[in-house]
């Protein structure tokens, strides 16, 4: 009997009226993960596209194998860097022993599977405790388990220091997932990105575990800056002083959150997605703009106090988390703007947003999650007035 076969014999105990009704959306979920859903629309009219939640999501997951290929890298990197001066610790380094990989940080493989021992926990936790609370939902809703939290744990995993404790990792996945998605009805109803939504949540309840010197290479005794840090406490000319250039944040051999070091990776994936018409370019050229010309404007104004005043649009573009937020964060359709100039408009906000957090607050060195987050609040908003003031022109023009 083949698989298919066999769902299409259990599938009368799930429908209405069989012994397991209320379980239909966890056997939607494993069947329309293993074969494309047979339902079709019977009556007119009919709309065909070769695009479905499916395709979308299986799409935003392939673009981001590049950061999480160079993610697992350079984690492994950064870790077998400062063990050559500190030495190995905890069960990880156990297994590499174990395994006789070694440590050479000169070993893309034994950097690549250093680095997989610190993101596979994370992203098995983020599934487990994310897909349960999707289980949750959908079986008391009655509604389909969508395909949508496949992207929400990939981005989230991403976004997270590689030593963060697997206990905070399930508690923000909740918090996005219950509170940034499924009270606002779930998928395609929420007005902020739940993976942020979850990290935003981690970063403010728990600042230890998320931000400062010691959380990027967990090796007991080293501490290391990022480059925001450096640039925001000596200016971004002190990063090559360091020994931190210009293709080091480009390629992401730095310092940072797992997936979200390489503007290189980020820019082949969002460049993926660009070209199947998964994410918008209006929302990246806006965003692209808001930062580079406040950027500029700040270059002009200049400031004797604060050398974060200096830093060019070019070294904003490859620091922190914009080039990863420009890409997936940005771009997702859901909690951005759906009109096209309000599309615009968004990006320019965010784009703003992230060079004024980074720059003038000197409490965040990073700013794209929040510049995201509060353009999430906002987009609404933008599409209002940019569709109001479409019907003042067309009333206009027939009066």
């Amino acid at each position: 009997m083949g698989l298919r076969s066999y769902f299409d014999r259990i599938e009368p105990h799930f429908v209405k009226g069989g012994k397991w009704e209320k379980l239909f959306p966890v056997y939607e979920m494993v069947e329309s993960f293993l074969y494309t859903p047979k339902t079709v629309t019977t009556v007119a009219p009919h709309a065909r596209s070769y695009i479905d939640m499916k395709r979308i999501m299986t799409y935003v997951v392939i673009a981001t194998i590049p950061c999480i290929l160079v993610g697992l890298y350079n984690v492994g990197f950064q870790v077998n860097s400062a063990i050559a001066t500190f030495g190995p610790s905890g069960w990880r380094a156990a297994i590499i022993e174990f395994l006789g990989i070694g440590f050479d940080a000169s070993q893309p493989i034994a950097n690549i599977l250093h680095g997989l021992l610190y993101f596979l926990p994370i992203y098995i936790t983020t599934l487990v405790v994310g897909g349960i609370w999707e289980v949750i939902f959908s079986t008391v809703r009655g509604h389909e388990v969508n395909e949508g939290f496949l992207v929400t744990s990939m981005l989230y995993a991403l976004i997270l220091p590689p030593d963060v404790p697997l206990w905070q990792v399930a508690l923000g996945i909740s918090f996005g997932v219950v509170i940034g998605k499924e009270v606002f009805g779930g998928t395609g109803k929420n007005f902020l990105n739940p993976a942020l939504t979850g990290r935003a949540f981690l970063y403010f309840a728990y600042p230890a575990q998320m931000s400062g010197d010691t959380i990027w290479t967990p090796v007991d005794g080293f501490s290391g800056a990022t480059a925001l840090s450096v640039a925001a406490s000596d200016g971004y000319r002190e990063l090559a002083a360091q020994g931190m250039t210009w293709m080091d944040g480009f390629l992401g051999f730095v310092q940072g959150s797992i997936g979200e070091t390489s503007a290189l990776a980020c820019f082949i994936g969002l460049g993926f997605l660009l070209l199947t018409k998964i994410a918008n370019w209006r929302l990246v050229v806006g965003c692209l703009g808001g930062m580079i010309g406040f950027s500029l404007l700040l270059n002009l104004i200049g400031s004797s106090t604060n050398p974060m005043f200096a830093m060019p649009w070019y070294w904003h573009l490859v620091v922190g988390g914009y080039a990863f937020g420009l890409a997936f964060m940005v771009t997702e359709p859901v909690s951005a703007s759906h009109t096209n100039l309000g599309r615009y408009i968004y990006g320019a906000l965010i784009g703003f947003m992230v060079v004024m957090i980074r720059v003038i607050n000197p409490a965040f060195p990073e700013g794209m999650m929040l510049a995201i987050l509060f353009g999430n609040v906002f987009a609404p908003l933008i599409d209002y007035f940019v569709v109001q003031a479409n019907i003042r022109r067309r009333a206009r023009r027939h009066v």
